[in-house]
């Protein structure tokens, strides 16, 4: 199996609804912030032409894929876009499997011990938490107490800044922000100021 980095700061810009015309713009602003992780939903139009116009600006330390890729057909679809990065909101075995042999970033979604032990047996290289407001901050406290150590575990869904120390405390290693983030229609100006945020916040929660 190919070994892959994690990304230097574990923060994943969910861009879902990017349109690739912005593509390049809005994947400036976040890298210039600090993101090194961005993904671009499938579920939404123009997402394989948006991930293959970040991939093209050949962003420093940046893992670009896509998000809610569901079967190994979208795993072929966004490789073939340029795209190293998985990010699943399930455990599909199968899909986590292809991807890794691709030597793509594994980020599959898991809710449950028996789902994350799966992920990591197909290859996954962190475990995206997900819905995180259902399993909340005791559930992935249990789930980190066993799991192998060092597993990175990203709880996604409803993540603020001022909600990410609690999730840290809980035994958080990154995370994957969405609507706090990127919006269709927000600003570059905006944007700049909400990823700085989110950088900054954890940045002083990592030190």
């Amino acid at each position: 199996m190919t070994t892959v980095s994690h990304p230097t700061t574990p923060l994943v810009a969910i861009l879902r609804g990017l349109n690739p015309a912005e593509a390049v713009d809005v994947a400036q602003v976040l890298h210039t912030a600090g993101f090194r992780a961005l993904e671009v939903p499938l579920n939404r139009p123009g997402a394989l032409e948006a991930i293959a116009a970040i991939v093209a600006l050949n962003l420093p330390d940046t893992l670009v894929g896509g998000g809610t890729m569901l079967t190994v057909e979208h795993v072929e679809a966004v490789y073939a876009a340029g795209g190293r990065l998985l990010v699943s909101p399930n455990c599909v075995p199968a899909v986590i499997r292809r991807a890794a042999e691709l030597g793509m970033y594994c980020s599959p979604g898991v809710a449950t011990p028996s789902e994350a032990f799966a992920a990591l047996d197909a290859g996954a290289h962190a475990l995206k938490i997900f819905p995180a407001e259902s399993v909340g901050h005791g559930g992935v406290k249990a789930l980190k107490s066993v799991l192998p150590a060092g597993t990175p575990v990203w709880p996604v869904g409803g993540v603020t800044p001022e909600t990410m120390a609690d999730w840290v405390k809980a035994g958080a290693t990154g995370f994957g922000i969405g609507g706090a983030l990127y919006t269709p229609g927000v600003t570059l100006a905006q944007l700049k100021e909400r990823a700085e945020a989110f950088v900054n916040t954890w940045r002083a929660l990592a030190v």
